[in-house]
């Protein structure tokens, strides 16, 4: 697992932490002061927010979990997975593509980094040098060729 994106996970769990354990209670005890809170905004705001970082700090650590369960010496050495660089030949526009194949918390489409849960990303996975695939996307269906496939074992950004 890239050790910027378990940095990047625990950076926003010690933050959400943060306001969980001090911001909400201020805010929850302010609300409380002013009175009914049948009809209180700012206590049932002070409230959703509270729910909403308990789910997300639940979401961050099981995805700590999942991540620290990848073993790279398991990934294939001949077919695409998480850390493979593909270069693909469009077959309906006849242009070029790399992507990259990433965790979601690392994609940026617009540097050529996709999830490997992204619907090209998923298309992708187990995929061949040579191998034609054809992939549903939002915008309809696409035909690709995988011109260039370099796994992570043949890459030195994730080690």
């Amino acid at each position: 697992m890239p050790e910027a994106i378990k940095q990047k996970i625990e950076a926003e769990l010690r933050q959400l932490e943060a306001e969980l354990r001090t911001d909400i209670p201020r805010e929850l005890k302010k609300a409380v002061a002013m009175g009914d809170l049948s009809e209180n905004a700012e206590y049932e705001s002070a409230r959703n927010r509270q729910d909403y970082l308990r789910v997300r700090i639940g979401t961050l650590r099981k995805r700590l979990g999942d991540l620290s369960m990848i073993e790279v010496s398991r990934l294939p050495h001949d077919r695409a997975a998480y850390g493979s660089t593909v270069v693909l030949y469009d077959c309906d526009s006849g242009d070029e593509v790399t992507y990259k194949l990433v965790m979601a918390e690392d994609a940026d489409v617009s540097k050529g980094r996709i999830s490997t849960v992204s619907p090209i990303g998923r298309g992708l996975m187990g995929r061949t040098e040579g191998e034609e695939v054809e992939i549903s996307t939002p915008a309809g269906k696409r035909r690709f060729e995988v011109v260039k496939l370099t796994t992570i074992h043949e890459s030195d950004e994730f080690e």
